[in-house]
């Protein structure tokens, strides 16, 4: 899908306050707000937009203790690979799992209530699929920068 100046626009403010009305992004914008509409349909049809999402503290919802795990497998499969994929997503503390390069194979970010909750998590879940063969982890002291919002580029001329 090619992105006009527009569009880019749109995604740039919808990425900042997703719930800005359909009217208030027509007038920042400068266009009819059924031409809004038709626009932001568009996008989220062509996969663009993936969805709208309410971003919480995990603190303040018991979920504060945040771990980055590095997984291996034994055996480099695609059966193997592919019920890796299947378990983790069934794995509500597992929010971001990434198929890295380098010596390990996956990449998780894990977010639980505490150590017991991490401990709980790791021997009952993590270690329970098959073909897991490593698991290293780093605990969050702290977040310096959390963005979810992407830089819409212009288009390469």
């Amino acid at each position: 899908m090619n992105l006009d100046d527009l569009d880019r626009k749109i995604i740039d403010i919808l990425q900042s306050n997703g719930r800005i009305t359909n009217a208030q992004l027509a007038s920042d914008v400068g266009i009819s707000p059924a031409g809004m509409l038709e626009r932001v349909k568009r996008l989220e049809k062509a996969g663009v937009i993936q969805r709208f999402v309410a971003l919480v503290d995990g603190e303040k919802i018991g979920r504060g203790m945040l771990a980055i795990v590095t997984v291996s497998l034994a055996v480099h499969e695609m059966s193997s690979l592919d019920r890796f994929r299947a378990e983790i997503n069934r794995l509500d503390e597992v929010l971001e799992c990434y198929h890295i390069s380098g010596q390990d194979d996956f990449m998780l970010k894990v977010a639980v209530r505490d150590m017991k909750d991490y401990e709980h998590f790791v021997i009952q879940k993590l270690t329970g699929i098959q073909g897991v063969d490593k698991i290293n982890t780093s605990f969050v002291i702290s977040t310096v920068k959390y963005e979810t919002k992407l830089p819409v580029l212009s288009p390469i001329v």
